[in-house]
C-alpha cells in the first residue's frame, strides 16, 4: 500500500513516529510524507524552518516548495508535487490541514488530473460547530464531496462534519501517539530534591500553556481547599496567565506550596511528569475566541494525559471536549469549572493510595493498548484497508 501524507506537522521529526510505525506493520506499506520546504511555526519558535528530505527504507519525508509559510489553511504546494505524485502514485492521500484547506483541494484535483484513483482522506482537530459562507463554502463543499475517509482527533469533530452533510467513512484517532520509550515510570530523586519536593508530599502537576481556558484558576482554588496532608503544585509551562497565577497563589495562601517551572525541552518533560502524584488537565470551554467561521474553543484531545498515563501517573481531567473520552474509566473526571468537584477528586487520590495505584495501572494499560504510535498506526492502516476495499 502506497500512502502519501501531507502536513506541516511533520517538519518536526519526533512527530513522524506514528508514520514510521506504519511501514513496519506490513512489508508492502510505503509512506511518503510531504512537508513544506519553508515554514514559520510562530509562537516561541518564531523563525523560518528549512526542512530537509529524509529516506529510511519504505519511509521518507520529502520537502516540497510551498505557498504560505505560516497558515495551514492557506498552505499549498509547488509544481514539484506533481512530479512526486506521478512517480509515487499513492493509493491513499491524507492531508492533515482540515476540511477548509486549500492544500486538500489541491491534492484532490491533482489526484483526478493525474488519474491516480487514490482515496482522499483528511485529518481535522476542529470540534466546535461552525458556519461557512460564500466563497469559502465552495471550497468546503468541494473538499467534503470528494472525501473518501475522515480522520478526526476527537469524537466531536466527526459529529460537526456530519452536521455539514458528510456521510462517508470516519475514524477517531489522534494525530500523534505517545512514545513509550520516552514516557515511562522513572524515579527522579535528584530533580525532586532540586525543586524542594519532600518525599511525603503529594505533587499535583500541570503541563501546558498558562492561559485561562486551561482551567488553572479553577485548579488553584481547588488546591487552596484541600483537606489532605503535605502537597505541592508543580506547573510546567509558560503563558500570559503566569503573572495572574503568581498573584493568586499568594492571595490563596499557597505560594510556598507552588512551583513554577518555565518550559523545558520536550525530551525533559518526562522527568517532570515522573515527579507528579497526579496530573490534572482542568480545561474549560470558552467562547471568547473567534475565527472567520466559528467562535470558541474546547479541549481537542489533551496529549499530556496519555503521556502521564504512559508514565503510570494517575490523571484527573475536566469534561471539556475530548478529555473524558481519552480518560474513560482509567482516571477521574469532574465537571469543568467546578472547583469543589475537583477538590473532591484530589482529596480522594490523596486519602486513598490504593485508588491512585489502581488508576495509575489502568491508565498505563489504556495508553499502551490505544495510544502508542504502534497502536495508532495499526488503527490507521486498518482504516486505509477498509477504504481500499470499497
Amino acid at each position: 500500500m502506497r500512502i502519501l501524507v501531507a502536513s506541516h506537522t511533520y517538519i518536526v521529526d519526533l512527530n513522524c513516529e506514528k508514520l514510521r510505525a506504519l511501514v513496519r506493520l506490513e512489508p508492502d506499506v510505503e509512506v511518503t510524507v510531504v512537508v513544506p520546504r519553508r515554514w514559520r511555526p510562530g509562537g516561541v519558535q518564531n523563525k523560518i524552518i528549512e526542512t530537509k528530505p529524509l529516506q529510511e527504507g519504505s519511509f521518507r519525508v520529502v520537502s516540497v516548495s510551498n505557498f504560505s509559510e505560516n497558515n495551514q489553511g492557506l498552505l499549498t504546494f509547488g509544481t514539484d508535487l506533481i512530479t512526486l505524485l506521478r512517480q509515487f502514485r499513492p493509493q491513499i492521500i491524507q492531508v492533515e490541514q482540515g476540511a477548509k484547506s486549500l492544500g486538500y483541494a489541491q491534492l484532490i484535483m491533482l489526484n483526478q488530473l493525474l488519474g491516480l484513483k487514490a482515496k482522499n482522506v483528511f485529518f481535522t482537530w476542529w470540534n466546535l460547530p461552525y458556519e461557512v459562507k460564500f466563497p469559502l463554502s465552495i471550497l468546503h463543499g468541494y473538499n467534503l464531496r470528494h472525501t473518501h475517509g475522515l480522520v478526526s482527533g476527537n469524537q466531536d469533530g466527526v459529529e460537526v462534519l456530519r452536521q455539514h452533510g458528510y456521510q462517508g467513512a470516519a475514524k477517531v484517532l489522534p494525530q500523534l501517539g505517545v512514545d513509550e520509550s520516552r514516557f515511562h515510570p522513572e524515579a527522579q530523586p535528584e530533580l525532586k530534591s532540586k525543586l524542594g519536593i519532600q518525599t511525603d508530599e503529594f505533587v499535583v502537576g500541570f503541563v501546558g500553556r498558562f492561559v485561562e481556558e486551561k482551567g488553572l484558576l479553577t485548579l488553584g482554588k481547588a488546591l487552596a481547599n484541600l483537606r489532605g496532608g503535605p502537597w505541592k503544585w508543580l506547573l510546567l509551562g509558560r503563558g500570559p496567565l503566569e503573572s495572574v497565577l503568581k498573584e493568586k497563589v499568594a492571595e490563596w495562601g499557597i505560594k510556598d506550596q507552588t512551583i513554577f517551572v518555565e518550559s523545558v525541552p520536550h525530551d525533559q518533560v518526562p522527568r517532570y511528569i515522573n515527579l507528579m502524584s497526579t496530573l490534572v488537565l482542568p480545561s474549560e470551554t470558552t467562547y471568547k475566541f473567534k475565527t472567520l467561521t466559528a467562535a470558541g474553543w474546547k479541549e481537542q484531545f489533551g496529549h499530556v494525559i496519555i503521556e502521564a498515563m504512559a508514565s503510570k501517573v494517575p490523571v484527573v481531567g475536566s469534561d471539556s471536549g475530548e478529555i473524558p473520552y481519552v480518560i474513560a474509566d482509567a482516571g477521574l473526571v469532574f465537571p469543568e469549572g467546578d472547583e469543589s468537584a475537583l477538590c473532591d477528586r484530589l482529596n480522594s487520590l490523596m486519602e486513598q493510595p490504593e485508588l491512585a495505584q489502581k488508576l495509575a495501572r489502568l491508565g498505563y494499560e489504556r495508553a499502551m493498548e490505544r495510544y502508542t504510535n504502534q497502536a495508532l498506526a495499526r488503527e490507521q492502516l486498518n482504516f486505509y484497508q477498509q477504504l481500499l476495499e470499497h
